[in-house]
């Protein structure tokens, strides 16, 4: 559900889930309020989960929980891969999947952002984006996702996609289409991983993207996790491949430091719901 600018003359930012329900900030300051010429970006800081970005009023980064997904985004599938030496990321402005990815021992990693303005933004109150870009692995490219690998000629051993929900004008970085252009710049051998929604309010579009993903790719999985910010609380990832199936990989390889990931998280993530196998169905 896309919300309508935040009103942030009461020093408060909500974003609805349903016309019943979502969550709410109080803004102890506004730290950046544009429009830029994709999206209204807007940074402010609340006193327990510090800085917050929200994109057309929807919150994407938390200081505080953002840990919860970038980490599931990122390692279930750098983890499982042997060689995870060239990385696509999609979407991901904030930086935190480039940050995780730089984690693992990988040659290069490609960030493409379509929206400028939000890597500036991001560069100037997130100081992780900053870091991950002046690491020598690290190119960034302002582009369109679905132009940019329509235009390359690399080919990647694990791809991330970290794109807005699956409805509205991202919609269609979720559909066959992009997903059948995903797997021409995808080796053989490779990893697509991407978000896919909120586990409840998503999970008409899970049952749809099902469907085209499994005859794909050998491997169709969704998988799991918590982000306390985002609607529901429980985020769903799909994680794609021809070749590597993450529930039979007996050894990870998972960097040190991480703050929720790990070898039991990663056994538990592809747990699915009786309601959710339901909908698979």
């Amino acid at each position: 559900m896309k919300n309508k600018a935040l009103d942030l003359s009461r020093h408060e930012a909500r974003e609805y889930h349903t016309n019943y329900s979502g969550i709410f900030f109080k803004a102890k300051k506004v730290l950046l309020d544009k429009k830029s010429k994709f999206q209204r970006i807007e940074i402010i800081e609340n006193q327990f989960f510090g800085k917050v970005l929200f994109l057309d009023g929807l919150v994407q980064t938390t200081e505080k929980d953002e840990f919860f997904y970038h980490e599931m985004l990122v390692h279930p599938a750098l983890a499982c891969h042997p060689h995870p030496a060239r990385v696509l990321i999609i979407g991901g402005g904030d930086g935190g999947a480039l940050r995780e990815a730089l984690k693992h021992p990988v040659e290069k990693v490609w960030l493409v952002e379509i929206d400028q303005e939000v890597i500036r933004a991001c560069e100037q109150h997130f100081p992780w984006l900053e870091e991950a870009l002046a690491d020598s692995r690290a190119e960034l490219a302002i582009a369109d996702g679905f132009d940019f690998i329509q235009q390359t000629r690399d080919r990647f051993d694990v791809i991330i996609v970290d794109s807005s929900d699956p409805v509205g004008p991202s919609a269609v970085l979720h559909a066959r289409n992009f997903y059948q252009k995903l797997k021409k710049v995808l080796k053989p051998d490779g990893i697509i991983v991407a978000q896919a929604g909120s586990q409840l309010l998503h999970l008409e579009e899970h049952g749809q993207k099902y469907r085209f993903l499994k005859k794909m790719f050998e491997h169709t999985l969704f998988y799991f996790g918590p982000v306390p910010t985002y609607p529901m609380g429980t985020w769903c990832y799909n994680f794609l491949s021809d070749v590597i199936d993450p529930r039979e990989v007996k050894k990870l390889r998972i960097p040190e430091g991480l703050k929720y990931y790990n070898q039991e998280i990663h056994a538990a993530a592809f747990s699915r719901p009786q309601f959710f196998l339901e909908k698979l169905k």
